[in-house]
């Protein structure tokens, strides 16, 4: 199944489901009304993964009916993140291309601000600091995003005032279904309750100065409007291989990264294992994969200007769109 939180001109958000190859939606709060019964966690998309396998029976239950009295047509509503508020978010940086070529990037910005910006980057890459560190070969790593600076398919993403080079990043992320600790990888495995495509968008000036601090990026990544998600949220059962999905990045049209997840380098089985380690995962915790090699422009050697639309598409997970702004500029 393919979910969505969307509203109207008359509904406040609500969950969805995709219905009829992309047709409709089908409000599923006005669907669980009209059955006559009571169906749980149909309040947010929220509550729907929290209700678990009951929630999700019902849904199924739902759209095999699809009433038409609550059927919209797609163009009809406004798609928000499938999640507008999640539990928490968790983001990772699971493949050794982008890696690679960011700790390089964010090399050459640094040098770039001595008096001898050759000279500088040479002894940088002599020290070692080009190369991934060992600890990430041996276990996953992760820094915590902001979960109430998120915005859903088509939202603005305003360009933050502290930084002058904004830029965009083409994520996976998997959705926590169930409470999850001390997991082994089948139950990593069947925590999932399913992907959806993430744009974590990042302040690179600034992520290249505060990272030499050594505790991780922070107002690099935490602005409002940092974190896209959608436009759907897809069932895990609709994904049967989420290591063999072609990503793509495309900014004003033009093709700027098309990789496969078949790179990355740790697992969400991986990822789970490692985080429920004497620590519970919660229903709606959002898991990101890390930028796929080449899914950003900062890697590629490329800038974002205001008014760029960035769309970011996946093998099933279709696309999400977003437009870069900036406060006070004009139209």
């Amino acid at each position: 199944m393919k979910f969505v939180t969307f509203d109207t001109a008359s509904k406040a958000a609500r969950p969805g489901a995709v219905v009829n190859d992309g047709a409709h939606i089908l409000d599923l709060r006005r669907a669980a009304e009209l059955s006559g019964a009571s169906a749980p966690g149909f309040g947010s998309l929220l509550e729907l993964i929290q209700a678990g396998e009951a929630g999700l029976e019902w849904a199924r239950t739902l759209v095999s009916r699809s009433p038409e009295e609550a059927l919209l047509d797609a163009g009809g509503v406004r798609l928000l993140a499938p999640l507008p508020r999640p539990e928490q978010i968790r983001d990772f940086l699971c493949f050794e291309m982008h890696l690679r070529q960011a700790r390089r990037q964010r090399l050459q910005l640094l040098a770039s601000k001595t008096a001898d910006p050759d000279q500088a980057l040479q002894r940088m890459i002599d020290n070692g600091q080009a190369d991934p560190p060992e600890i990430w070969y041996k276990q996953p790593v992760y820094y915590k995003g902001n979960r109430f600076a998120v915005v859903g398919p088509d939202a603005d993403v305003e360009w933050p005032d502290y930084s002058d080079f904004i830029d965009y990043e083409l994520e996976l992320a998997a959705v926590i279904g169930r409470h999850t600790r001390d997991a082994d990888r089948g139950s990593a495995q069947n925590a999932i309750f399913g992907y959806m495509i993430f744009n974590d968008f990042s302040a690179r000036d600034t992520q290249a100065e505060e990272m030499q601090g050594q505790l991780g990026p922070a107002k690099s990544k935490d602005f409002d409007t940092a974190n896209a998600l959608g436009p759907w949220l897809v069932t895990a059962d609709e994904v049967p291989d989420p290591y063999s999905l072609q990503m793509e990045a495309r900014v004003n049209g033009g093709l700027w990264c098309s990789e496969n997840t078949k790179t990355m380098y740790h697992s969400f089985e991986d990822i789970i294992v490692h985080v429920s380690r004497s620590e519970t995962l919660y229903p709606g915790e959002i898991i990101g994969s890390g930028t796929i090699g080449g899914g950003s422009a900062f890697e590629i050697g490329r800038r974002l200007q205001v008014g760029d639309r960035i769309e970011l598409s996946v093998t099933g997970l279709g696309s999400l769109r977003n437009t870069i702004t900036r406060r006070g500029a004009a139209a």
